[in-house]
């Protein structure tokens, strides 16, 4: 009932013209966005090996890539505002294929540092210019943001089982990746050149409104809803690139599971969030979306500390399936509260993902700390605490909705 109607007249919408070039061209360039960007938790073990790097060093790669996505996260927007935002995009999207010839034919640790960075600065580009695109297109549908997000999972999905295939022969085959991404950072290059050049906007958007008028553009800083969605990416995007960034070489130090099935769990994860994303984006159709969250957030809580706490194969599968599934739909269906804010500040979405994605950056680095003082099963168990504290961010934004809804 929430937005069944709204989904069958928004698909009558973009069935025309530039509107359904531009949906299908952003859903496609965030799927091969998804196997660019999440190709950094399956190479980093053999980056590792290969360049003979220390835990603390891997996890100021795996932060450097988050501070790339950070930055490109705001500087993309403001660029946008400046120059366009297809000739933003194109500028930032470049910096994959640059990576990725670093990888390739680059040495030493600055080197690496650059590339992990340039990777970050794709993605945060990526991310802000495709959920803006799909918001405006549908502002504030959570099953819209929850089919992107699914876009992203299928990419993230699919490289860890290409990676299995390329070493399984020889590990050293992993080098082949390498020149696979740079080909595939070559191609999501092209998705955006074909995109139309006018911005997507939403039926009925009308003339700009207050907010778009110099003293009004930062307006959305008083709304206790920013600092709320804000606060609930935050500790996502902590638990999401902690167990992310670090996941298969959890598994390989710690002797819990060998290379090959490291591999296959971090891609039957990315199933589970594709499963997960696709689910959300059907039930957030039938219920309503502040009651999804909260059980989406306790199976975060409880999934995660099976997987930390498995020591049998199939506990650590159940783990990481449960994990995967619940975690799927927790960030596009908050961002999907903020739609509207996102659609009235231009300014807004750029804030809100630079200050969560401070998460991202800080979560890896404390990981690899403790890793290096205390084991990498230590290490991983901090995502315990940070699941644990979004879990209570989402009740708190269901009673801010709740209470909303009375009020009016």
């Amino acid at each position: 009932m929430y937005e069944r109607k709204t989904v069958r007249v928004m698909f009558e919408e973009i069935n025309t013209g530039e509107k359904k070039r531009q949906f299908f061209l952003t859903y496609g360039a965030f799927l091969v966005n998804g196997m660019l960007a999440l190709s950094i938790g399956s190479l980093l073990p053999y980056i590792r090996e290969a360049k003979g790097i220390d835990y603390v060093f891997g996890g100021i790669l795996v932060s450097l890539h988050s501070v790339g996505n950070l930055a490109s996260s705001f500087l993309a927007g403001i660029l946008a505002v400046k120059i366009g935002r297809k000739r933003s995009i194109l500028i930032f999207e470049s910096f994959f294929s640059i990576a990725y010839l670093l990888l390739i034919f680059g040495g030493g640790r600055i080197m690496l540092a650059a590339a992990f960075f340039m990777t970050g600065l794709a993605r945060g580009a990526a991310s802000n210019f495709n959920n803006t695109t799909i918001n405006n297109l549908a502002p504030g549908k959570a099953w819209a943001l929850n089919l992107l997000h699914a876009m992203f999972s299928v990419g993230a999905f699919l490289f860890p089982l290409l990676f299995t295939l390329l070493t399984s022969a020889h590990t050293g085959y992993w080098i082949y990746a390498l020149y696979f991404m740079l080909a595939t950072g070559i191609m999501t290059l092209l998705l955006y050149a074909m995109m139309p050049n006018g911005e997507a906007t939403s039926a009925g958007a009308g003339k700009e409104n207050e907010a778009e008028s110099k003293k009004g553009a930062y307006l959305f800083f008083r709304e206790p809803l920013f600092w709320l969605c804000t606060a609930i990416l935050f500790f996502y995007l902590c638990a999401e690139q902690g167990v992310i960034g670090w996941l298969v070489t959890y598994f390989k130090d710690s002797g819990l599971l060998n290379e090959s099935l490291a591999q296959i769990m971090a891609s039957m994860q990315w199933l589970m969030i594709l499963a997960g994303r696709l689910t959300a984006a059907w039930l957030s159709t039938k219920v309503k979306k502040e009651n999804l969250l909260i059980a989406m957030g306790s199976g975060f809580v409880l999934f995660f500390l099976l997987l930390l706490f498995g020591r049998s194969t199939g506990m650590i599968a159940a783990g990481i399936m449960g994990f995967g599934f619940s975690m799927a739909g927790i960030y596009p269906t908050t961002v999907s509260f903020a739609g509207f804010l996102i659609q009235k500040y231009r300014l807004a979405w750029s804030y809100m993902l630079t200050m969560a994605s401070l998460g991202s950056i800080i979560m890896p680095v404390v990981i690899g700390k403790i890793a290096e003082q205390a084991g990498i099963i230590s290490g991983m168990g901090t995502v315990a605490v940070v699941v644990v504290i979004d879990l209570i961010l989402l009740t708190g934004l269901k009673i801010y909705i709740g209470r909303g809804k009375e009020r009016r």
